[in-house]
């Protein structure tokens, strides 16, 4: 067990923590478009609106950060 946890502590290099943030930036975004889908299929306006905020922020925050 150690040598394992050893194995994922030393691979915290900057390409594989790039990685691990695109995928989970990935991951939030398929649950968001989810969630988008789910409000309009229900004609949930104002869940709309602060999900499509939410979107926006996230691709602002992308942009900013890349």
């Amino acid at each position: 067990i150690k040598a394992k946890k050893a194995s994922i502590m030393n691979n915290n290099t900057p390409t594989s923590l790039l990685k691990l943030n695109q995928v989970h930036r990935a991951n939030i975004e398929k649950k968001l478009a989810h969630r988008l889908e789910s409000a309009r299929a229900k004609g949930n306006q104002d869940l709309i609106k602060v999900l499509e905020t939410e979107r926006q922020l996230l691709q602002w925050q992308t942009h900013t950060l890349n």
